[in-house]
């Protein structure tokens, strides 16, 4: 065997599919479902029930735990039955009676094909990012410009700030509108990098954690804005703070736009605004 031969084959031999090859042909034996109507819509509904169920047990227990509340950013708020239930029934209504139809008529007119080989490791990280790095930036525009146009906040928008203290299951407690318009961006980018469908099973699963633990309410020292470095990721203290003050950060994850545009605020501004209002009620 030459000398091209076999370094050819042990290119192949450290090629990156390999490493995500054998995940994919597991996943490639219930091709049949993955490729129906009906997985969208369930993939979709059982990754973000069972990320928000984690943070739903932890605001149970949160009133008898102190060591919760220590991590929890509103310690003295937990949502009763009557903020949870409305948000889970409006998100599984929705799927249901919207999602689901679109994703129907979608099938209809061309029914998924599932590649036999797997992406690429880099490849598929390196999509992953891109495709949140587009996301943020979509958001960011279309989220400011909800809270710049009044009749837009209104009519569109209002509806998830209604819950001035987040929690998990309120990630998804929104209008039609704007659910169909997040996911419009989220879809829109992965056909334009023409994403490996494990690529956009991923970024779904990435993307909907994150968008959870922005939520969450929980800022623990292993969230994600704590591993990524020199503040470029927000996280939840930065997403409840527009929960909290409205006219701050924007972007849903990075903190660039927000930089840019003079709109980012850090969580010491939510203790120095709490400390004025204790120096005002004290005058007072």
């Amino acid at each position: 065997m030459g000398y091209h031969n076999r370094s050819e084959l042990q290119d192949l031999g450290c090629s990156s599919p390999l490493l995500l090859q054998p995940l994919w042909d597991t996943m490639r034996t219930r091709e049949a479902f993955a490729r129906s109507p009906f997985f969208p819509v369930i993939f979709s509904i059982i990754t973000y029930v069972g990320f928000c169920l984690p943070f739903v047990v932890l605001d149970v227990l949160c009133p008898w735990v102190p060591l919760l509340r220590r991590y929890k950013i509103h310690p003295d708020f937990s949502p009763s039955a009557r903020q949870l239930l409305p948000c889970l029934g409006q998100t599984l209504y929705q799927h249901l009676v919207f999602v689901f139809p679109v994703t129907l008529l979608h099938w209809a007119r061309s029914p998924a094909l599932l590649p036999q080989e797997a992406p690429e490791l880099l490849q598929l990280l390196s999509h992953v990012l891109i495709c949140l790095l587009l996301f943020d930036t979509e958001i960011f525009a279309w989220h400011l410009l909800h809270h710049k146009v009044p009749w837009l906040y209104r009519a569109f928008h209002k509806v998830h700030h209604q819950n001035a203290s987040s929690f998990a299951l309120a990630t998804q407690y929104m209008s039609i509108w704007e659910l169909f318009s997040l996911t419009f961006f989220d879809v829109l980018n992965v056909a334009i990098l023409q994403c490996h469908p494990l690529t956009i099973l991923t970024f779904h699963v990435v993307n909907i954690w994150l968008s959870v633990e922005d939520h969450s309410g929980y800022d623990f020292p292993w969230s994600t804005h704590r591993l990524v470095p020199f503040g470029w990721y927000g996280g939840v203290a930065h997403h409840d703070l527009h929960h909290s003050q409205f006219n701050c950060n924007f972007a849903p994850y990075f903190t660039h736009w927000d930089k840019m545009l003079g709109t980012l605020r850090s969580a010491d501004s939510r203790e120095l605004c709490a400390s004025h209002l204790n120096q005002e009620k004290k005058q007072t």
